[in-house]
């Protein structure tokens, strides 16, 4: 049919059937980098490269769409045409010279070409040489690329509308063609995004990793225009080099070479990321507070027989900060670490260097598979199996939805239950729980108690789900054999006590470990969740090196005990007596938050020794982050 809907179709099918070939062409090239791929694999690369296309699409011919569906009656006219064509072979050309170009870059630069790689077009004197060189030594790649958009415009001068199919009748032409559009504009919004759901996030760079066995794979799913205009709103990272990196490297290194002695004790993990659990809900962490008992009651118990961390800090502001941070020992600070191109580097994260031990690794959480791009992200440390809301409603019906996030507490984690009752052992089993969220909706079933915020009686039911949970597990024969870790993603953004609302305390959270062999013990000195990766792995005895911005808190005395995270543009650093903002340059406050817990002092100006040695631990600190996310080296190797 000549039609103009369908005419529109096959314009843009053409540029799919291009950028299959401008990844078949990247494949080839670049082969040896990506690494063996098995006939297994290539399901989710082809689904994957199909949602990833569809956005670049939606990115660079939005345009040419909508001029092409307008309700016009001149839009069969040949002037008409003639632009339509112009539009299209501009956006074309744009598509096919980034995807040819990538097969090139990403052999120097191990990565999609991005918005803050333009960077390298303005620095420099020799940019023009340089360039030239490299088109010169790809005559081959640069000739396909020619071809492919040859290809294209034969293909497009045959789909030529006839306007002797558009309705005459005004009654039928403007409605049936604006209900067009609209469809066309909805199909590219869920292509955007990625999905409909509310739970979904635009897709970035990083949901990649949801489509592939290994990291390498993430750069054959991607496509441009799409890399370039996600990362447009991220900032070009730049390194301030303010120590030779020998003296960097003596002030604080991410390189950890543990010890250990008698190897590791393969105890499994079950891990709690507590959505929201701000320290302050904990009657326990503070006396006096409520005259209710608090709003974790269950959980205050278990503190009590724990490894309790009474002074321990978020590494973000968000959800999707946390698992970088938590599972990763990776921070977020001005764009969220999986928001940035480099988080598609190799990342030897908690769940890969546990599976080269002999563990199975789970993630649950009760959302949908493509929510907050955790299952993406879990994917890409090596997290091997994930169960989401799709999981539990094919075991469980669909009776248990929200009706705005996914599955409520109280039911998915007595299916996460069941299911690690399954496991073999050792395994590592991690939760993103979700109840005690916005917009704070406390199942009709649960007697909640009445809350001074809105969460209050949303974190109690989370508390008592936990309570169920545990109720079960010590009935297993796995119980006794594993570490049980309980961690918020960060600080509520309903807030109580006035000490939560300054910027050491609006990332105080509840962290604790529980070791139903283990004696209660409390370690009062600062950590924070870039700590969490590397204590686990103490406490286990792993005794290979690993990359961590944390340290290991029992074991690594000699690293500077430190919490970090992102408050109002600027740095916060806490250690045990201090909190410091760093604007990128330097320190322009310091607060001793023990004593001031409003934070109303700054006290900078009183230079001390120790604010002295702060500051270079700051810098080297700040530093070293910067460099490893240029370099996009997260390993020890």
């Amino acid at each position: 049919m000549r039609n103009n809907f369908f005419i529109t179709v096959a314009r843009i099918a053409v540029v799919y059937v291009a950028l299959a070939l401008c990844r078949i062409l990247f494949f080839a090239v670049n082969a040896d980098m990506l690494g063996p791929v098995e006939a297994g694999d290539w399901g989710g690369i082809v689904a994957g490269s199909l949602r990833f296309d569809s956005a670049s699409v939606c990115y660079a011919f939005s345009l040419f769409v909508l001029l092409s569906l307008l309700p016009l009656r001149c839009r069969t006219g040949r002037a008409y045409q003639a632009m339509l064509f112009v539009v299209w072979l501009l956006s074309a050309v744009v598509t096919v010279v980034l995807n040819t170009a990538d097969a090139i870059y990403f052999r120097g630069a191990r990565k999609r070409f991005t918005f803050d790689d333009l960077h390298f077009l303005q620095d420099g004197d020799n940019n023009g040489a340089i360039v030239l060189k490299a088109l010169g030594e790809n005559i081959s790649v640069i000739a396909l690329a020619l071809l492919f958009i040859i290809g294209m415009v034969a293909a497009y001068r045959r789909l030529k509308v006839d306007p002797a199919t558009e309705f005459k009748s005004p009654a039928l032409f403007y409605p049936v063609n604006t209900a067009l559009l609209a469809l066309a504009v909805f199909l590219a919004v869920g292509a955007i995004r990625g999905g409909y759901p509310r739970t979904t996030r635009p897709i970035t760079l990083s949901n990649a990793a949801e489509w592939v066995s290994s990291p390498s794979q993430s750069a054959l799913v991607l496509s441009n225009p799409f890399c370039v205009i996600r990362t447009a709103g991220n900032k070009t990272v730049s390194v301030t080099e303010f120590f030779a990196s020998e003296v960097r490297d003596s002030i604080f290194s991410p390189y950890h070479k543990p010890v250990s002695v008698g190897g590791m004790s393969r105890r499994n993990i079950v891990l709690f990321v507590l959505e929201s659990f701000s320290r302050e809900h904990s009657a326990l962490l503070n006396p006096g507070l409520y005259d209710n008992g608090g709003y974790t009651p269950f959980l205050d118990s278990l503190m009590g027989h724990s490894l309790l961390f009474t002074n321990a800090y978020s590494s973000g502001r968000k959800s999707i900060d946390a698992l970088p941070s938590i599972m990763a020992s990776i921070p977020s600070y001005v764009t969220p670490f999986v928001l940035t191109p480099q988080a598609l580097g190799r990342i030897d994260g908690l769940p890969a260097l546990l599976g080269r031990e002999g563990y199975r690794t789970d993630f649950f959480c009760g959302s949908p598979r493509s929510s907050m791009g955790f299952v993406a992200f879990c994917n890409h440390i090596g997290v091997e199996n994930h169960h989401t809301q799709e999981d539990y409603e094919k075991a469980c019906g669909t009776d248990d939805f929200d009706g705005f996030w996914g599955i409520r507490d109280r039911q998915f984690l007595g299916y996460m239950a069941r299911v690690i009752d399954t496991l073999p052992q050792p395994f590592f089993a991690s939760v993103f729980t979700l109840s005690s969220h916005h917009p704070f909706i406390v199942p009709d079933d649960f007697d909640a108690p009445e809350g001074f915020t809105k969460e209050h009686p949303c974190v109690a039911y989370t508390d008592d789900a936990i309570r169920r949970f545990f109720d079960h597990a010590r009935t297993q024969p796995w119980f006794e054999s594993t570490l049980f870790v309980f961690c918020a993603d960060h600080v509520s953004s309903e807030i109580y006590a006035d000490k939560t609302r300054t910027a050491t305390g609006s990332s105080a959270i509840i962290y604790f470990v529980y070791d139903p062999l283990g004696q209660g013990r409390v370690h009062d000195g600062v950590t924070g969740q870039l700590d969490i990766m590397p204590t686990l792995l103490g406490l286990l005895g792993y005794d290979k090196p690993y990359f961590a911005f944390g340290r290991d808190v029992l074991g690594e005395s000699d690293r500077p005990a430190m919490a970090t995270n992102y408050y109002n543009e600027r740095y916060l650093f806490i250690t045990d007596s201090l909190s410091y903002l760093f604007d990128g340059n330097r320190i322009t406050a310091a607060y001793d938050y023990k004593r001031d817990s409003l934070e109303l002092s700054n006290i900078f100006d009183r230079m001390s020794p120790e604010m002295q040695r702060a500051d270079s631990l700051v810098k080297a600190y700040h530093q070293s982050y910067y460099t490893h996310l240029k370099e996009m080296d997260f390993t020890a190797e």
